[in-house]
């Protein structure tokens, strides 16, 4: 099947191609968000499997930071090239390093390979966002929501309960293995129905600017994942060398965009009150919510004492509220026009939900954590569709793809950020009492530190009754608190959120606007006529 080019024409916009598209969307999105349900299911059983417990944060690492890298890559180059070509790319690329994965046999191969995942990721993520304002006007992007909302509320019920299978009856690599039928069907889906304009870039590609960036965003990582490590800290030499490397980075790549032809992250975005304001919420939210989440599956399989699979399940609450929200927030929003007391709702209902997060305990009952992620999920409901939407709405139609993944990369930065230096803060106290725990019942220093980094669920179901309750007792001592220093950050977005202006929303897609489609009635004319004739 041909791609269509600029030489076809115009592509007809009707609903019925919107809605073919959008299943190629779907078949990507479901790829992706149902192996992070599964990969978090299992996580724990993976790092103690492959001697990592103290080194964890660099999985969730490895892929955020991957994913980061890529996002303004891939906005940009799919404004400049068309999306079609890199949608397929993400796909490929995710399902063979899911297969990398799956046969890996140390830690850090895993690591590596998760890092590649993330690759392909990135893209799944930003290229869906963009494809979907490409195709459909701002004011009726909200009821597409519900699918959305649908995919990852299967994923949320679908992932724990095959990850939970995979660790209890199988093994943990066929959280992998099943991403490749998966995989090789989004393909298959997205080759033949995603039908897109390919393009020829007209300007110079600003591989400058893609070097520089991804060497400020890896520095930056490396100096907060060092500086909480407890063999490096914060007085390293190493630590700050990365620092001062992200510095350097950072103003070069600064100084390039302002001469670049056609730079990775037009510095024009930045004179846009709605998108700056937008993407602030968005780099605190992601601060708070990503490292909230990543380690929540951990504290519910060690602290709680659950299963994977029961662990992955008490999950569900949280999609619950998510996709709730998500949904109800889209239509309403396509109803009205409004949308900026979502994300004042959304910020104040996460921001009060991990103040009370921060008071679980071991003993905490399921139902009350149950609680805790369902308004945790209803709040993120509110905000996360709603940014994506309102940064979209705020450019031109011809920078949906570099403002939709500019907007993401300083979430995920945010995101990234939260995850190393809360998880290190986490892993650090985690270590520390957990080698103290195995020391004061009689093992020496060299086997309490073996015990910390091989211990997964099962390992700690077969410890004695003592010991097992004071290992619960340190998961549980050592992560809650790290919930109450997330919450000036969500202080930080609820003022960002009330800041928000409203501008009305647009009545015409992205393809539209650029005269590459026609849509609406016109569309569905055409379509009539071609098919009369």
């Amino acid at each position: 099947m041909s791609t269509p080019t600029a030489q076809d024409g115009p592509l007809l916009l009707t609903q019925r191609r919107i809605w073919i598209i959008f299943s190629a969307l779907i078949a990507g999105m479901l790829l992706s968000s149902l192996d992070q349900t599964i990969v978090s299911t299992a996580m724990p059983t993976i790092v103690g499997q492959l001697g990592g417990v103290e080194h964890q944060v660099w999985i969730t690492t490895a892929y955020l930071l991957a994913t980061t890298i890529v996002m303004p890559i891939y906005g940009k180059f799919g404004d400049v090239l068309g999306r079609r070509n890199l949608f397929l790319f993400a796909i490929a690329l995710f399902t063979v390093a899911s297969i990398g994965c799956a046969f890996a046999t140390d830690f850090w191969m895993f690591v590596v390979f998760r890092a590649v995942q993330g690759l392909g990721g990135g893209g799944l993520m930003i290229l869906s966002q963009a494809i979907i304002a490409d195709i459909v006007p701002a004011n009726e992007r909200g009821k597409y929501m519900g699918p959305l909302g649908g995919i990852f509320g299967l994923s949320a019920v679908a992932g724990p309960l095959l990850g939970g299978y995979f660790v209890d009856h199988l093994t943990w690599n066929w959280a992998f293995y099943i991403n490749i039928p998966i995989g090789i069907a989004a393909f298959t889906i997205a080759w033949f129905t995603l039908r897109l304009p390919s393009k020829k870039a007209t300007k110079r590609m600003d591989i400058p600017g893609v070097v520089l960036l991804s060497i400020a965003t890896t520095c930056l990582i490396f100096f907060t994942d060092f500086g909480g490590d407890a063999a490096e800290g914060w007085t390293s030499p190493l630590t700050w060398a990365f620092g001062a490397a992200m510095v350097v980075a950072a103003v070069a790549f600064v100084l390039v965009e302002r001469r670049a032809e056609d730079p990775i992250i037009p510095l024009e975005l930045f004179r846009n009150r709605t998108f700056v304001t937008s993407t602030g919420i968005g780099l605190t939210l992601g601060l708070g919510m990503f490292a909230a989440l990543a380690f929540m599956p951990t504290f519910l399989q060690m602290a709680s004492g659950t299963s994977a699979a029961v662990s992955g399940l008490l999950l569900v609450p949280m999609i619950v509220g998510l996709m709730g929200t998500s949904i109800f927030s889209g239509v309403a929003i396509s109803r009205t026009g409004r949308y900026r007391r979502y994300p004042i709702a959304g910020v104040s209902i996460t921001l009060l939900t991990l103040v009370w997060m921060s008071t679980l305990t071991a003993t905490t009952p399921i139902w009350v954590i149950c609680t805790m992620l369902f308004f945790f999920g209803a709040g993120l409901g509110l905000i996360m569709q709603v940014i994506v939407l309102v940064v979209q709405n705020a450019v031109s139609p011809t920078m949906v793809g570099v403002a939709t993944s500019t907007n993401n990369y300083f979430r995920e930065v945010g995101a990234a950020l939260g995850v190393a230096v809360f998880g290190a803060i986490f892993t650090s106290r985690l270590s520390e009492r957990l080698t103290a725990t195995f020391a004061s019942f009689g093992a020496d220093p060299e086997a309490a530190g073996q015990a910390t980094s091989t211990l997964d669920p099962a390992a700690l179901n077969a410890l004695p009754d003592p010991v097992r309750n004071a290992v619960v007792s340190d998961y549980a001592e050592s992560l809650a608190p790290v919930f109450l220093y997330l919450v000036p950050f969500l202080v930080i977005a609820l003022v960002l959120a009330l800041l928000l202006r409203e501008i009305p929303l647009s009545a015409t897609s992205g393809m539209v606007a650029r005269g590459e489609a026609i849509g609406g009635e016109e569309a569905d004319r055409l379509e009539r006529e071609r098919a009369a004739g």
